[in-house]
């Protein structure tokens, strides 16, 4: 009786930081593509991991010629040596110093597909219609998986480019996944938590 779900105050930010005006040069350069967002930094991903996950990227970029990638590269040096040595040279590509969440939330709504491991952007993704390919073989919100809104793709070359290019490929499935959901919250969660405190004053 004293615990209470609210959903994620992240998507109550997010309902001030994405706007209609907003402009930055990257979008320029990705106008008339199809804009994929990638994250990729997670420790049990250095390594094999890691490499799998750009070579795959990589593969299907280069494939595909509509489709351009931003990549705000961690500032790990484990990561970003795997990444420019593998994506520094397509043209495609776009590797970013890290982004501030005002545009990196406005980065998210404008693209078409979002591949990360990391954790938070898997819910905010999931509220604002984008597919995520989580490149991981776990994931602690499964719900998102279950609803549709996520996949998990692992980590090997094979079933991130594979997965990668059904949901470019096939409109079908993309629309499955592409569908807007308040599974992780309605962006209200700082009202609520606000009547929460005030009612037990």
């Amino acid at each position: 009786s004293t615990v209470f779900v609210t959903g994620n105050t992240f998507i109550d930010a997010m309902r001030y930081t994405i706007k209609e005006d907003y402009h930055h040069p990257l979008l320029d350069w990705a106008s008339g593509s199809r804009l994929v967002v990638l994250t990729a930094h997670r420790r049990e991903t250095l390594g094999e991991p890691m490499r799998n996950m750009f070579h795959a990227i990589l593969r299907a970029v280069q494939e595909r010629e509509d489709v351009k990638v931003i990549y705000p590269v961690h500032l790990n040096p484990a990561v970003r040596e795997t990444a420019f040595e593998i994506l520094g040279n397509c043209d495609r590509i776009k590797m970013t110093e890290p982004l501030n969440v005002y545009d990196f939330h406005n980065f998210m709504s404008r693209c078409c597909i979002i591949l990360t491991d990391s954790g938070g952007i898997q819910e905010e993704a999931t509220w604002l219609g984008k597919p995520v390919l989580v490149m991981r073989d776990a994931t602690e919100r499964p719900e998102g998986v279950e609803a549709g809104a996520l996949r998990l793709v692992g980590t090997s070359e094979a079933g991130v480019y594979e997965n990668f290019i059904r949901l470019l490929d096939d409109k079908k499935e993309y629309n499955l996944m592409a569908r807007s959901s308040e599974l992780y919250g309605n962006g209200r969660a700082s009202e609520k938590i606000a009547d929460i405190i005030e009612n037990a004053v």
